[in-house]
Parts: C-alpha cells; structure tokens; sequence
C-alpha cells in the first residue's frame, strides 16, 4: 500500500522539478522573465502548501484513501491544461490544479508511516519512502530532457498526465488503510473543530522554530534542483539540454539514497536540533561557493555535494515527530509539510524576482539566487537554534 501512495509522491516531484528542464522552452514560446518563471515554478509549491490544511483535515475525517483518490485527479487535469495552454495564463491554472491534486501525495505517505510503524522507526521508513519518491526527480533529468527535445515541453506534460491517470488507478485498486481503534471521545469531529485543532499547534513555541526552518532547508535544495539548475548550466557554461539533464540526473539518483542515510544517522532527540542547525549552515556555505565559483567543474561538484547532504531534511520530519504527544502528530506533520512547500513557493518566486533584478543591474542572476539561498538558510538555522525547543525532547532525553 506504502508503494502505491509513493507513485503519487514520486509524480508530485516530476512536477516540482519540471521547470528546471522545461524553463528554455517555456521562456521561447510565451517570452516570459525570469520572474515570471519563478512564479510558475513558486505557484505549485503555493497551491501544494496552501492545500495541505485540507487534506490533512480530510486524512483525519476521511481516510487517506478517499483523499488521495479525490485529489489527484486534479494533477492529471492541471498536467493535460499546461500541455495545451495557449498563453502563460493557462499555464498558470495548470499549475494550480497540479499543486492542488498532488498536495496529499507525500502527507498520505508520511501519516501512514506515523500510524503503521513503530515511532522509533519514523525517520528510517521516512527516509526510505523519500528515496523511493525521488524516482519522479529522475525522471525529470535525462529522460525528460530527451522527450523535451524530441517533442517540445508540451510532451512532457501530456506524459505526466497519463502517468497521473494510472498511479491514480494503482491506488485505487492497492490502497485500503487499516481500520484505526477510535478514539473514546463521542463528539464527532468536524471541519470546525478540525480548523481549532490545527491552529493550536501555533500557540505552542517550539512549533514556530521548526516552521521557520521548514519554510528554508528543503526549498533551498528544491529552488536549485527544481527551477535553477537548467537555466544556470545552460546559461553560465553552455550546456545543451540534454547535458543539464544528465547533471540534474546524477544530482537525482544521488538524493534518492540521502535521506534513508540521514534516517539511518539520526541521531535523536536533542542531539538532532544540533545537528539539523549546523547541516543548514553547511548547505548555506555551499551555495555561496556556487554564486562565486564559476569553473564548470566545480559547480558541477558543488551540485553533488549539495544533493549529497539534501537527505538532512528528513531529520526535520523526525524532529516534528518526536516534538507532539500521538494524538497531535498528524495535524503536526500536515503543518509541517505545508510550512515546507509554501517556503518553495516563496522562495522561488523571490529568486525570480532577484534574478530579474540582478540581470537589469548588470550582474549575473545565478550569482545573486545563489547568494540570496545561502543569506536565507543561515537566518533560518539561527532563528531555530535560538527558538525554544519542544518540552516532550527534553523529556525524552532525560
């Protein structure tokens, strides 16, 4: 059942990545900015983020399954409205409908795990079901890129919807929950209630320190991957398309094994916190040697070391899961995970706006996007080590 829910989560990274591949031809059809292209890459990561209150909501009066199943058919319809989009207005709808149908996607697969497996065993099966849902990063590099150039972007969207249409189908006749003991409680649950749920968990401290830096590690490493590593090889080294797709293949296949490694690491409870603010550091330094070391060689390196530590987000999931008694972890998990894909959005569309700003100056974009990352994950990182942490860590570690 996990495997079947992971072809939705495996779809819902094509499409936040697409852009990376698809930005050349985009920008030649409908002439758009930069900035406008880091609005359409941002506006998935926008919907997606936005729509997590109601799916996660609806797991917990519905079901996964009757969400998922509900939900996804919107992916499909978005992916079928871009490929036949005859202005950037149409583009855009389909991007709202695609980030809309694959908002469940990864959230279905994470309170599965929570519900189903053993706690101690979150960030291991986590980090797994992130690997095996990376497949839709891969795809977006190499093969991509060779449908791209044999049949326009257009292609690759049509291919997108009929792979939507058949994971929709897998879940369909594979996905069927286990019954959950009900709670002893006799007030039935209701929208209302499930809204007042959900915003308690921002009356609590540490909640917002954990947000701040969800908002920052995996929208640095999606920015890059998913809207700027095309334009940026293309641009600054000339490469071809399909030459960028090999490195965004490498730098995918790559971060399908990072977070089962960071699973396997972590380190648990406080010790985590410690380690999640330092890895943020890291990633932040080496996006500054990306903006200001230009040999194509070692910005190439400097793509594999970031997709060799981009696994350390799983920590985070593990983080927020150990910080919320049971009974809050799926609202917990539904929050954060919203908190991360609206920190993709906001993040792309900035550096969108950043690099329009730099090229009307005179200065190279990729630098400014680079540097404008790396200023935004070291105020993340600070802000969370100095933001209280949860009293359950504290409990445990004692």
């Amino acid at each position: 059942m996990l495997l079947a829910l992971l072809s939705g989560f495996a779809l819902s990274q094509a499409f936040r990545t697409i852009t990376a591949i698809l930005a050349q031809g985009l920008q030649q059809d409908f002439g758009i900015s930069a900035s406008s292209l880091g609005a359409f890459a941002g506006l998935f990561g926008l919907s997606f983020g936005v729509a997590q209150l109601l799916m996660g909501i609806g797991m917990d009066l519905y079901g996964l399954r009757r969400t998922v199943l509900a939900a996804f058919p919107l992916a499909a319809l978005g992916a079928g409205v871009s490929a036949a989009a005859p202005s950037y207005g149409w583009l855009m709808l389909g991007q709202l409908l695609i980030g809309v149908g694959c908002s469940p996607a990864f959230l279905a697969c994470t309170i599965f795990i929570a519900r189903h497996f053993p706690a101690d065993r979150f960030a291991f099966f986590s980090g797994l079901s992130m690997g095996v849902g990376g497949l839709g990063l891969l795809f977006t590099g190499t093969p991509l890129a060779w449908v791209v150039e044999l049949g326009g972007w257009r292609s690759g969207f049509w291919l997108l919807c009929g792979l939507c249409v058949a994971s929709w189908l897998l879940i369909f006749a594979m996905v069927h929950e286990p019954r959950l003991p009900q709670a002893p409680s006799t007030d039935k649950e209701s929208w209302g209630k499930a809204f007042v749920r959900l915003a308690e968990l921002l009356t609590l401290p540490h909640t917002w320190g954990m947000l701040v830096l969800g908002m920052s590690c995996y929208a640095a490493f999606l920015s890059l991957r998913g809207l700027w590593l095309g334009p940026l090889l293309m641009d600054r080294h000339s490469f071809s398309l399909v030459s960028s797709g090999h490195v965004a293949f490498g730098v995918s296949l790559i971060s399908l094994f990072t977070p089962a490694m960071f699973g396997r690491l972590d380190p648990g409870t406080l010790r985590r916190r410690t380690w999640l603010g330092w890895l943020s550091l890291l990633m932040a330094a080496l996006f500054v040697a990306l903006a200001l070391w230009h040999h194509p060689l070692a910005n190439v390196l400097t793509l594999v070391a970031m997709a060799l530590l981009s696994g350390y987000s799983l920590l985070q999931y593990a983080d927020v899961r150990a910080s919320y008694p049971n009974h809050m972890t799926g609202r917990a998990l539904s929050l954060f995970t919203m908190s991360m894909f609206l920190g993709v959005a906001l993040m792309q569309w900035f550096t969108g706006v950043v690099a329009a700003w730099a090229t009307r100056q005179g200065w190279e974009a990729y630098t400014a996007v680079a540097l404008t990352i790396a200023l935004w994950l070291a105020c993340a990182s600070t802000a969370y080590r100095l933001l209280p942490a949860s009293p359950l860590l504290k409990a445990t570690a004692a």
